[in-house]
């Protein structure tokens, strides 16, 4: 739970107390690696905090290609965050990537949470301006950057991702079929 207290940190200002109240709320759940954690027509019932290991959140289009929309690895939340708030089914599935141990939370224990606790109201909502910022800058890289280009800006900036994330998902994350990032691989090696 030092991981979790320590992200807190970043953003909030909680006693070793508090932090055992606000911990109470949530359910530590370990994963093994391709366990889908929730299905495209599930309501989605639960937000996850990484402890340990990687989660992703995909589709599958209308030609049957799944389509990886976001990551989560350490440190990092992840949901249908539309469809948790309004407690609706969710258009999204979310599996994990690697082994993983996951912290979670329900829609009723985060509200009970958030009345009991209201600093964790200024934490969700620094947490969402920050991954709705990135999610801007996302749009507008792949709008502005060559296919080449944006492959080499996520490579630059999220190195980690390039050794841990296998390539094909890698690939589907950045709207690439596998062997179309192979060729932009050999590419820049060469």
């Amino acid at each position: 739970m030092d991981h979790f207290k320590a992200h807190l940190d970043k953003f909030i200002t909680v006693n070793d107390e508090e932090f055992a109240s606000i911990i109470s709320f949530f359910q530590v759940v370990k994963v093994k690696k391709k366990e889908n954690l929730m299905l495209e027509g599930d309501v989605c019932k639960l937000k996850y905090f990484v402890l340990e290991g990687c989660l992703r959140k995909f589709f599958v289009n209308e030609k049957g290609v799944e389509q990886t929309t976001e990551f989560a690895i350490e440190n990092w939340w992840m949901s249908d965050t539309f469809a948790f708030e309004k407690q609706i089914k969710s258009s999204f599935n979310i599996q994990s990537v690697e082994n993983s141990k996951i912290l979670t939370i329900d829609f009723q224990s985060q509200e009970l949470l958030l009345e009991k606790h209201p600093i964790m109201e200024r934490y969700f909502r620094m947490v969402y301006q920050t991954a709705y910022a990135a999610a801007e800058k996302r749009i507008r890289y792949i709008y502005e950057m060559t296919k080449e280009e944006y492959y080499v800006h996520f490579s630059t900036l999220y190195p980690w991702f390039i050794q841990r994330i296998p390539q094909y998902l890698i690939a589907s994350f950045l709207g690439f079929t596998p062997e179309y990032l192979s060729e932009i691989r050999a590419k820049l090696r060469s």
